[in-house]
């Protein structure tokens, strides 16, 4: 309520970030966190061996994740902050309130991770009669990035469930909090299969001209892939024993409010299109075509991209209504704060807003603005989770009720408890469906401060210029 509220009116303010985050996970967990050590167990392994082959292979597969990592893998990261930064400014400053330090070291840990990786890619050839160093070098490499998804994923357990902070409200409550560890325990081995399913696909793209050395690292891809799919199992197990009960009662709400089957059936069906396209075509040929094993290694990197996007998409739903577990709710407004707002209404504590009190000149234009404040972290008009086609569900394409929108609003947190509470008072609510009811007949977008501008009012003003 303190800053100007950026809007994408079309694409949505919370697909904006899922898009940057899920794109940033797919990119770190597989190419970063699990990838560095396998790559280093490669060349481990080949200094074992004394073969140079095996130091070619994971040399090309550093190459890859090397490029990918330090290009689309740190701008996707700095996408996060920028994105986050924008739609909600005062989840992100409370975050950094609580974890200053945190997000200092990781800063620290990050550029040594990608001072890391320069050392240990560009001096790979350099190197070659320094064997054990160069693994050295690359399990410290291994361990920076671990640390750096160790610490940030301290704060995503912290936005689910604060725990003990709520209460004592130090670095260490807000660290480790209760779903710290064993989100960590399941990200950690998740993040090395993946990373295997990648390294499959490279390995026979590699070793195409060397069977045996496919056969070889196709056998050591496959056991490093057995050995963390059961902590995987048990890291997961652990993560949803300590999911707080209220988050559980999320679940069959997603299942049958978000569309989380439909997705999960188009995957299902998209993969056994995929495969039966690819058996076919083998049996169909009087020889198996050589591509047909490397294009059913797209199936496991597909299936294990997919368990990473429903993992965080399902995390980030079972918190609703919170930003922060409660503490702050999605729209960036404390819970301590709504008595105060709905008794006052959010127009007269909010700095950018054009109008102060809700008239009966103005109630449309009070409304909008009320829905600016509240709702457009998650919604837009017509956009993706558009509110009229929202209420056009509930109500029909017919003239909706003004009262029966409003009673909606009011009461919409218990009927739906994946959204906050409406902060406004009962005039603001007024105003608001005053201005859905104005969206019916005019669906116009919305404009963001980015784009219509913003004013301090006079009130902020007064403020802002007080000693």
């Amino acid at each position: 309520m303190d800053f100007p509220v950026f809007h994408l009116d079309f694409f949505g303010n919370r697909l904006l970030i899922a898009v940057i985050a899920v794109f940033h996970v797919f990119v770190n967990h597989p190419l970063a966190v699990g990838a560095m050590p396998l790559i280093t167990a490669l060349e481990w392994w080949g200094m074992r061996k004394a073969d140079e082959r095996w130091d070619r292979l994971a040399y090309r597969i550093l190459l890859v994740c090397f490029i990918l990592t330090t290009s689309v893998g740190a701008l996707s990261g700095v996408g996060i902050w920028l994105s986050t930064s924008l739609v909600n400014p005062a989840a992100i400053g409370s975050l950094i309130r609580v974890f200053f330090w945190a997000w200092f070291a990781e800063w620290i840990v990050f550029v040594l991770e990608v001072v890391l990786i320069m050392v240990y890619f560009l001096t790979w050839k350099r190197m070659r009669d320094r064997k054990g160093a160069h693994v050295a070098i690359g399990v410290a490499l291994s361990l920076f990035s671990w640390l750096t998804m160790a610490i940030i994923t301290a704060i995503l357990g912290f936005m689910m469930a604060p725990g003990s902070w709520l209460a004592a409200q130090s670095f260490l409550s807000g660290v480790f909090n209760p779903i710290y560890l064993p989100q960590l325990a399941f990200r950690t081995p998740l993040a090395m299969v993946t990373a295997a399913t990648f390294a499959m696909f490279l390995v026979f793209f590699f070793t195409r001209r060397d069977g045996e050395l496919r056969r070889g690292a196709v056998r050591f891809v496959s056991l490093w892939t057995l050995a963390w799919l059961p902590l995987a199992a048990v890291g997961s197990l652990w993560y949803w024993r300590v999911v707080p009960d209220w988050m559980r009662a999320n679940v069959p709400v997603a299942l049958t409010t978000q569309d989380f089957t439909r997705w999960h059936g188009l995957v299902a069906w998209s993969l056994a299109t995929m495969v039966g396209v690819l058996l076919l075509t083998s049996l169909l040929g009087t020889v198996r075509p050589t591509w047909v094993p490397r294009a059913l290694l797209v199936v496991p990197f597909v299936v294990s991209l997919a368990t990473l996007a429903y993992f965080e998409r399902a995390r980030e739903f079972i918190r609703k209504p919170y930003v922060i577990g409660s503490y702050m709710y999605a729209n960036g407004i404390r819970e301590v704060d709504y008595p105060l707002l709905q008794e006052e209404g959010v127009l007269a504590h909010a700095a950018y807003v054009s109008v102060r009190t809700v008239e009966p000149a103005n109630r449309v234009e009070a409304g909008r603005e009320v829905f600016r404040v509240a709702c457009t972290r998650c919604h837009t008009t017509t956009g993706v989770n558009g509110v009229v086609r929202r209420l056009t569900r509930l109500y029909g394409a017919g003239a909706w009720d003004r009262d029966t929108v409003k009673a909606y609003l009011s009461s919409m947190h218990t009927a739906r408890p994946f959204m906050p509470p409406a902060p406004g008072s009962d005039v603001e609510l007024g105003a608001l469906a005053d201005y859905l009811l104005n969206l019916q007949g005019q669906p116009l977008a919305l404009e963001g401060a980015q784009v219509a501008g913003v004013t301090l009012t006079p009130a902020a003003t007064a403020a802002v210029a007080a000693p």
